[in-house]
């Protein structure tokens, strides 16, 4: 179990290896956060950079959300622990986001279902008991999942996955109806990351603190939010 300081706040950073997550990371840190962060493999990545900067308010876990034995594993290392927060950030695409349904091989269909709506739901599921009971579980959706604003189609496959954890989310909501859980779906936005490419408009600096100032509002407010990064609530 890691030993971080008793007046720390805590989040169990679900994808923090780069990117979106680590800079998250980074975030929570500076004010005043203890995380527990993860990345996928055995790799150095930059979240170990961080935590050989942090050691008292970072510790590394190692988990892919693909893959529910890890999962569970993790729930027995980080037992006994109790976060105030939990958020799952995971995503990818196909390599080719613009092909067609009938171009598309079914094993990338399932890859990135498997990554991006049911991983992410499963780790929500089975790390749900490691969070305080009137805290707050989040992940990271996009607003390409929103079914009512797509106007324009393309990386179909990206959508529908994001449209997926939504409904996914939803039905985890509806099971726990009058829960004192803060529930968050968050869209944050186009961003220059290696997933988000060169050609995005805004970069990390600019968005990941509104990210955390919108994750840190919601705690308290009992309920399923479906919100971009400046807190305006995304059609479903």
């Amino acid at each position: 179990m890691h030993d971080f300081p008793p007046s720390s706040p805590a989040i169990l950073l679900i994808g923090a290896s780069r990117g979106i997550g680590l800079a998250m990371a980074a975030e929570f840190l500076q004010r005043g956060w203890s995380v527990v962060g993860t990345v996928r493999g055995q790799a150095r990545t930059g979240l170990h950079e961080l935590a050989d900067v942090q050691p008292d308010r970072l510790a590394v876990e190692s988990v892919d959300i693909t893959q529910i034995d890890q999962l569970h594993a993790l729930r027995e290392r980080l037992a006994g622990r109790r976060f105030e927060i939990l958020f799952v950030n995971a995503g990818t695409v196909n390599p080719d986001p613009d092909q067609t349904l009938a171009e598309l091989p079914t094993e990338e269909f399932v890859r990135v279902m498997l990554s991006n709506a049911l991983g992410p739901l499963r780790a929500l599921e089975i790390l749900d008991d490691l969070v305080a009971p009137a805290g707050l579980l989040g992940l990271m959706s996009s607003g390409q999942g929103s079914v009512s604003n797509n106007q324009q189609g393309g990386r179909a496959l990206y959508r529908a996955s994001k449209a997926a954890l939504n409904m996914l989310m939803r039905c985890h909501a509806a099971r726990q109806a009058g829960s004192p859980r803060s529930l968050l779906l968050l869209a944050p936005g186009w961003i220059r990351t290696e997933l988000g490419g060169p050609d995005a408009p805004f970069t990390l600096e600019q968005t990941v603190p509104d990210i955390v100032d919108r994750i840190l509002e919601q705690r308290g407010k009992p309920g399923l939010r479906y919100l971009d990064r400046l807190g305006a609530t995304v059609p479903w």
